[in-house]
């Protein structure tokens, strides 16, 4: 075991967790968001808050799934409100064995005490959400493709036991039922031995006492604190984590091609990839395969068609032509530059203001950038200048220096009716306009950006001196 202090996330309270030495930093931070309160918390301790109506052979299993971090329950169940939202989650490579099998009888059982748990915990509950997580890191230490058949076999075996064992166990809590009809049968055979069997035998007749009992739901604090990688049944897109190294899918798939890390290197270096690429579509694949069994889903991935003008960049020559403009809007200077392709179409833009704070110039900057990357990559300047004429914010008013554009509602909509203008020929966007608010007396109000610290003109003479105390250096 190890304790560490640690908040729910960077603004939180920190509090004094202590867990496995071998689980994560972030299953600490989960447990510090689940566990009521804000004081010092064990996980035995914190489950037994919500396991303690079980029994004590119920509450034996439930806590033996979750210190071997094969399930926990949701948020809800954590914090006394089960009731309202009962909840579990499985987590797939907790159940491989240390021959790397996966431990079918195992999970079965497991998804039947997750329901006998809620049923429990909420007696009154029609809907149970009992999923599963972390399906990609499962096939890779099965050495599976994701984009593959025998991937979408074996996911399509799984949901039907989690399907069938988790039925079965909601109809032996509740009264006999009539027969129904039930959920389409799962393949006949699959890579993991003895899963597809299971599959069959968990298919069941008997009506359920709960209407829905299984879901495939967005990943919490509970997915957190078992270790999952990848929320439910989607894939690992990055194979490095945040920390810079690789995440444990990498590692589980090395594993099992029997590849090291300085052979992947190589591989790497070498100009090829080590790792499956996986893309939007095996990941619609693999919803479409695992729906039939499973009552809830999130929606369906959408693969977007992207045209290539969009996909391939329009790199700008070394030595551009452009202009630089400058103008002054309600007294702000602003100094606008652009750069062009050899034909003569816009490329980059350059926004620099003189008066305004620092915070403000780098936000400025950091958009135009933005826009020259979306111009290099084949966004039109007509939908540049459709989004962003008649943004609004301060300063606004009266433009001078610049005999395109009369007035403008904010820095963004002065540079782009300018860029229309200039570059697009266009001279029918309408006259900018100013709300009451925006004007004293006859004119529009000289409105500089309101940034953290700045007070408002009105601000009372006593709040208007008040200065700044050094505090720390």
């Amino acid at each position: 075991m190890r304790r560490l202090g640690i908040g729910a996330d960077p603004d939180s309270v920190s509090r004094t967790v202590t867990l496995p030495a071998a689980w994560e930093d972030g299953a600490a931070a989960a447990l510090a968001a689940l566990a009521p309160g804000d004081a010092a918390v064990s996980v035995a301790e914190a489950a037994r808050m919500w396991a303690a109506p079980l029994g004590a052979e119920l509450e034996k299993r439930a806590l033996r799934l979750l210190l071997l971090r094969r399930a926990a329950p949701t948020e809800a169940v954590w914090s006394g409100l089960a009731a309202d939202d009962p909840g579990y989650v499985l987590n797939l490579p907790a159940f491989l064995t240390s021959d790397g099998h996966f431990d079918v009888e195992a999970f079965a059982a497991a998804v039947e005490t997750t329901v006998e748990v809620l049923t429990v915990l909420a007696p009154a509950a029609r809907d149970l959400s009992v999923g599963m997580a972390d399906l990609s890191r499962l096939l890779a230490a099965l050495g599976i493709k994701y984009d593959t058949d025998a991937a979408r076999d074996v996911a399509r075996c799984l949901a039907a036991v989690l399907r069938g064992q988790a039925d079965a166990a909601s109809a032996r809590s509740g009264e006999p039922g009539a027969l129904r009809s039930v959920y389409k049968a799962a393949p006949a055979r699959c890579m993991v031995p003895g899963l597809a069997e299971a599959a069959l035998a968990a298919r069941t007749e008997a009506t359920p006492r709960h209407l829905v009992t299984t879901a495939i739901r967005m990943p919490g604090a509970a997915e957190a604190l078992l270790g999952v990688e990848t929320g439910g049944i989607a894939p690992r897109f990055a194979w490095v984590g945040e920390d810079g190294d690789l995440t444990r899918t990498a590692r589980a798939w090395l594993g099992a091609r029997g590849m090291s890390g300085e052979r992947a290197l190589a591989i790497q270096l070498s100009g090829g990839s080590p790792f499956p690429v996986t893309g939007e579509a095996a990941h619609a694949l693999m919803h479409d395969a695992v729906a039939p069994f499973v009552h809830r889903m999130p929606s369906r991935p959408v693969t977007l068609t992207v045209p290539s003008a969009a996909v391939v960049k329009r790199e700008l020559p070394g030595r551009r032509r452009g202009y630089t403009h400058q103008a002054s809007l309600a007294g702000h200077k602003v100094l606008l530059r652009t750069g062009e392709y050899d034909d003569g179409s816009l490329g980059e833009i350059v926004i620099a203001l003189s008066k305004e704070g620092a915070a403000f110039k780098g936000l400025m900057e950091a958009f135009a950038t933005a826009v020259s990357l979306g111009l290099q990559h084949g966004v039109t300047l007509e939908t540049f200048v459709e989004a962003f004429t008649f943004t609004r914010f301060g300063p606004a008013g009266a433009v001078e220096g610049d005999p395109a554009v009369k007035h403008a509602t904010s820095f963004l909509d002065y540079a782009f009716r300018h860029l229309a203008a200039n570059y697009l020929g266009r001279r029918d966007i309408p006259a900018a306009e100013f709300e009451p608010a925006d004007t004293v007396g006859d004119g529009p109000r000289d409105q500089a950006p309101l940034l953290p610290l700045d007070l408002p003109a009105e601000a009372s003479p006593r709040v208007r001196r008040r200065g700044l105390r050094v505090v720390g250096r």
